[in-house]
C-alpha cells in the first residue's frame, strides 16, 4: 500500500504518548488500519518527557486532539489530568487510551480487553472453575487480573519476589470484588502452584529482547504444568519467547504479547472512531511486517 494520503488541514489527530516512544509499534498498527477504513486521519508519535506531560496535554486539548494511547511512563502519572476516568482504568489504577468527549480528556484502559480477547474468543472455556497463576505483580499484572476476574477465575495467584510490593499489590484490591479470589505467594511457593495453574501469564520483562535466551521459569519448573494448559507471555519480541518455548514442549497452549498489542488497539480505535467496524486483521498484520514477520 503507497501511503500517498494527503494530510491537509481536515486531517483528524490520534497519537501516542510515552518516553521514549520510537520503538512503538502502534503508529504502523492504527495508520494501516486508517488508511484502510479510508479515513482523514494521522496518528503520530509524541516523545513526551514526565515533566512536560501536564503541558503537552493542555497543547493535545488546544490543537484538537482526538484521543491518544498512554504507554510508560505515563499510565498512572495522568490520571490527574483527565476529567474521567472509567470505572475499570480505575480498579486498574492505570490509563492507556485517553478520548476527547464533550471538551474534556476521558480515560480509560484496554489492555483488559486486548488481554481477555483472546481467551474470549480462541480458547473459549468455561473459566469458573479454573486457576490463574501470575508472574509479576507490576502494573501489566493488574490488567490481568483484573481480565481473569472479568473471566471469572475461580483463584487468582500472584507471585513476586518483593514482600512488601505483593502485600501492597493484594491491599490494593481491598475493596474489590477481586479480592475474595486473590491470593499473592513469593517465589518460591511456585512449585505448589504450577500443577494446578488452567493459566500461566508472564508479565515479567525476563525474556524480552535482547535478553532472549532468559525465561522467568526453568524447563525444569515448567515441565510441571498440566498438558493442555494455556501460556501466555505478555512480551512479543522474540517471538516465540523461550517461556513459550518451554511451555509448548510441556503440550501448553501459547499466547504471546502480540495478540494483546493488536487488540488494545482495536479497542481503542473503536472508541475514537466511535464506531465498531476496525479492521483488525490489517492491523495484526501491519504488526507482523513492522517486526520482520509478516507473510
Amino acid at each position: 500500500m503507497a501511503n500517498d494520503k494527503l494530510i491537509t488541514g481536515k486531517t483528524k489527530l490520534l497519537g501516542v504518548i510515552g518516553h521514549p516512544v520510537e520503538h512503538s509499534l502502534s503508529p504502523a498498527m492504527h495508520n494501516a488500519a486508517i488508511a484502510n477504513l479510508g479515513l482523514d486521519y494521522v496518528y503520530l508519535p509524541f516523545p513526551i518527557a514526565p515533566e512536560n506531560l501536564e503541558v503537552a496535554i493542555a497543547g493535545f486539548a488546544a490543537i484538537g486532539v482526538v484521543g491518544f494511547s498512554v504507554t510508560i511512563p505515563h499510565k498512572q502519572a495522568i490520571m490527574p489530568l483527565l476529567s474521567e476516568i472509567t470505572p475499570l482504568a480505575q480498579m486498574i489504577g492505570a490509563v492507556n487510551t485517553v478520548s476527547r468527549q464533550n471538551n474534556q480528556w476521558v480515560g480509560t484502559n484496554t489492555d483488559i480487553e486486548g488481554f481477555i480477547a483472546p481467551l474470549q474468543t480462541t480458547y473459549k472455556q468455561d473459566w469458573s472453575q479454573k486457576v490463574a497463576v501470575i508472574l509479576g505483580n507490576g502494573g501489566a499484572a493488574r490488567a490481568v487480573v483484573a481480565g481473569c476476574h472479568q473471566l471469572g477465575f475461580a483463584k487468582i495467584h500472584v507471585v513476586g519476589r518483593n514482600v512488601q510490593r505483593l502485600q501492597e499489590f493484594r491491599d490494593s484490591w481491598s475493596n474489590s470484588p477481586i479480592s475474595e479470589n486473590l491470593q499473592v505467594h513469593q517465589w518460591e511457593e511456585l512449585a505448589k502452584l504450577i500443577p494446578q495453574a488452567n493459566l500461566l501469564v508472564n508479565t515479567t520483562p525476563i525474556g524480552m529482547y535482547p535478553k532472549v535466551d532468559e525465561s522467568p521459569l526453568s524447563g525444569e519448573e515448567i515441565a510441571n504444568l498440566p498438558t493442555g494448559a494455556i501460556a501466555y507471555d505478555l512480551i512479543y519480541i522474540p517471538k516465540p519467547t523461550q517461556f513459550l518455548e518451554l511451555a509448548q514442549k510441556q503440550g501448553a497452549i501459547a499466547i504471546d504479547g502480540l495478540e494483546m498489542l493488536v487488540q488494545q488497539g482495536v479497542a481503542a480505535l473503536k472508541i475514537w472512531l466511535q464506531q465498531e467496524n476496525v479492521p483488525v486483521e490489517v492491523m495484526r498484520q501491519a504488526l507482523l511486517n513492522q517486526l520482520g514477520l509478516g507473510k
